[in-house]
């Protein structure tokens, strides 16, 4: 009896501890993880290793499957449960490799955490980087809360969204040639990335 109360206790710090985390706290704790990646001097030694870290990492606080859902737009409701489910793997594949890759050119930029504004389960952390020659510019993730957790649906870099963005590009192409013209693109696209 003793046993389950400690259990039930500890799961329910946990928990506490879980749901108390803010959308910045979030968002550092994921960032500062990929920076130690970056930095470490073991990780650059072995790039494919480092490409692996960095892509487990990122994907802690990035919904790749409502962010997917989200760049489709109106073309996700009338794709069968096996294109949902292709489609958000290239995306992830697609989002992993060309978030790693700009991350693998940092250079000891300065991450500043401007604001945090939230509303019920949607909330959005401003931050700007500073480069070491002073450049500034502004990067805001958007989030909503999943089972206690903040997740990323919507990066917003320099004022553009990068689902809006998707979503336009994803919009003409499956217009002028359809959804497969879409899903060969990505896949060629992913190919090009994947080398680190």
């Amino acid at each position: 009896m003793l046993k389950r109360i400690l259990l039930v206790l500890t799961a329910s710090i946990f928990m506490a501890s879980v749901a108390s985390a803010t959308p910045t706290e979030d968002v550092k704790k994921t960032v500062d993880e990929v920076v130690r990646i970056v930095a470490d001097k073991d990780m650059k030694k072995n790039e494919s290793k480092r490409r692996q870290v960095l892509k487990k990492s990122i994907s802690t606080i990035f919904d790749y499957s409502e962010m997917a859902k989200r760049s489709l737009g109106k073309h996700w409701n009338v794709r069968t449960a096996a294109e949902k489910k292709q489609f958000v793997d290239l995306f992830a594949t697609l989002l992993e490799n060309s978030y790693a890759g700009k991350i693998e050119s940092y250079n000891n930029e300065k991450i500043v955490y401007i604001k945090e504004i939230v509303e019920t389960e949607y909330a959005e952390v401003k931050s700007k980087v500073v480069t070491a020659a002073r450049d500034e510019f502004t990067l805001d993730y958007r989030l909503f809360k999943q089972d206690g957790k903040w997740m990323v649906y919507d990066v917003v870099i320099e004022g553009v969204s990068l689902v809006s963005n998707y979503r336009s590009q994803f919009n003409k192409i499956i217009t002028a040639n359809g959804y497969g013209t879409l899903v060969k693109k990505l896949q060629s696209k992913n190919e090009e990335l994947k080398a680190p």
